[in-house]
């Protein structure tokens, strides 16, 4: 009796696991399936919309814009190489079934991918600390060598960070070939101080800077403007404290205050004291003007102007704070758990917990177009306009 109840009991158990709703019992994880494609396809839209908008419109073609193009292309490099095998993967309830071979192509690129992307992002950073730091070498509209150097160097480290897999660092004694990860725990602390405990500091430190620079070029501005008008007024003041002269001609129409860093610094051709003014030369003629266009100044390579942050530039560095908090939130669990669980073999981590952070990590690839253009005026027109052409063709 008790023999016919346990193969009664099997039976059904079978019968259970073969229902097309069992998927818990198939090892299938349809919510990680749906998530993943959905983000791909985010990710992919998002930064193509970015990489078409900079090489279609002129007015985005600048060095910051290229960086961001840069950095694009690694998320889309991502979203198309590693995040399929990884959802894969996710679907199989973290089951690996694709043999050592592709999960050690999958890691270099994931390693390689992940970290071009976080430094594409301290590239950014440097980029425009130099923008804001020293504004006179730095070129707005084109590539320089300098520029070419740090993109190249980008791409050239983070290659370096993950060649190690590819060269055979993954083939340990004992390796489970149902699990795709990295094997060496010696490489994981590696790969996690280059791609992220040394450039995540020096990140935070250039924008930090570059903060504290605006802010002094800020408050230097307003500083001059305040002394210019004020030397405007105690002239006007003079002027009006002068006795009237019947026979100079009308005076001329007030001048139009402007902002001292928009006046140029060396010394124009208009007369000076040691050349004295004879009334005696304009008493019977009309009186000259003289109009901006006619006034020419003699350029000396010693005293050149400070260039100028123009107000769209101080309005994109301000969204920069949500760009370092975003990468700093997606990025940080993954890696300190990540080191952990490599470090500390008595730390025990939940595999479930490990692949919340790693989808978190990946949710930052798409968040990285939304955070660059969704607070930029050029970005968001060419999106405006892209979509609704495409709304209208269909």
């Amino acid at each position: 009796m008790e023999a016919n109840l346990s193969v009664a009991a099997e039976v059904e158990a079978e019968a259970d696991a073969a229902a097309p709703g069992a998927y818990t019992a198939m090892g299938y994880n349809l919510p990680a399936l749906l998530f993943g494609v959905l983000l791909i396809v985010v990710i992919i839209c998002g930064n193509l919309l970015v990489c078409l908008s900079v090489f279609t419109e002129k007015a985005l073609k600048t060095t910051t814009n290229y960086f961001i193009v840069s950095l694009a292309v690694a998320d889309l490099m991502l979203a198309v190489l590693v995040l399929p095998l990884f959802v894969f993967s996710e679907f199989q309830d973290g089951v690996w079934t694709l043999g050592t071979t592709v999960c050690d192509g999958l890691m270099t690129m994931d390693v390689m991918l992940c970290t071009a992307s976080i430094f594409n992002l301290c590239a950014i950073s440097v980029d425009r600390f130099i923008a804001v730091s020293i504004p006179l070498i730095y070129n707005r509209k084109h590539v320089d060598m300098r520029q070419t150097v740090l993109l190249s160097a980008t791409w050239i480290l983070a290659l370096a960070v993950a060649s190690p897999v590819i060269f055979g660092i993954n083939n340990v004694p004992g390796r489970d070939s149902s699990e795709c990860k990295l094997e060496n725990d010696d490489y994981v602390l590696y790969s996690s101080v280059c791609s992220f405990f040394i450039p995540c500091p020096i990140m935070v430190l250039l924008y930090f800077g570059m903060f504290r620079g605006l802010r002094r070029w800020e408050e230097g501005r307003k500083a001059k403007l305040k002394s210019s008008i004020q030397a405007c007024r105690k002239l006007q003041e003079a002027a009006t404290s002068l006795p009237p002269l019947a026979s100079l001609p009308p005076p001329l129409p007030p001048i139009i205050e402007r902002e001292l860093t928009d006046t140029p610094d060396e010394p124009s051709t208009f007369p000076s004291a040691e050349q004295p003014f004879h009334l005696s030369e304009y008493k019977d003629g009309p009186v000259p003007t003289v109009s901006f266009a006619d006034i020419r100044f003699n350029p000396d390579p010693q005293k050149r102007k400070r260039a100028k942050i123009n107000n769209r530039e101080r309005k994109a560095m301000k969204v920069l704070p949500v760009v370092v908090g975003a990468f700093l939130f997606c990025w940080t669990p993954f890696f300190v758990l990540h080191t952990m669980r490599a470090r500390c073999q008595d730390c025990y981590v939940p595999p479930g917990l490990m692949s919340v952070v790693t989808w978190l990590g990946y949710v930052n690839s798409a968040l990285n177009p939304v955070i660059y253009t969704i607070f930029n005026t050029e970005f968001r027109n060419f999106f405006k306009k892209f979509l609704h052409r495409c709304c209208s063709q269909i």
